[in-house]
């Protein structure tokens, strides 16, 4: 995994404040509540509202 498990226990969606998961494909952290997928590019988490997208369940 490319994000360590200690920062995934800190990071949270920007817009509604619930923790983020990484996606099976591990290109992306998910948003359980509002359905927002980060990017991860070059192992950094793209935490910026602008570059989410928004997924189905």
């Amino acid at each position: 995994m490319a994000v360590s498990k200690e920062l995934l226990d800190i990071l949270v969606c920007p817009q509604c404040k619930t923790p983020v998961r990484i996606t099976a494909d591990e290109k992306g952290l998910k948003c359980a509540t509002c359905h927002r997928v980060y990017p991860i590019r070059d192992d950094i988490p793209v935490m910026l509202l602008d570059e989410a997208r928004v997924e189905s369940e």
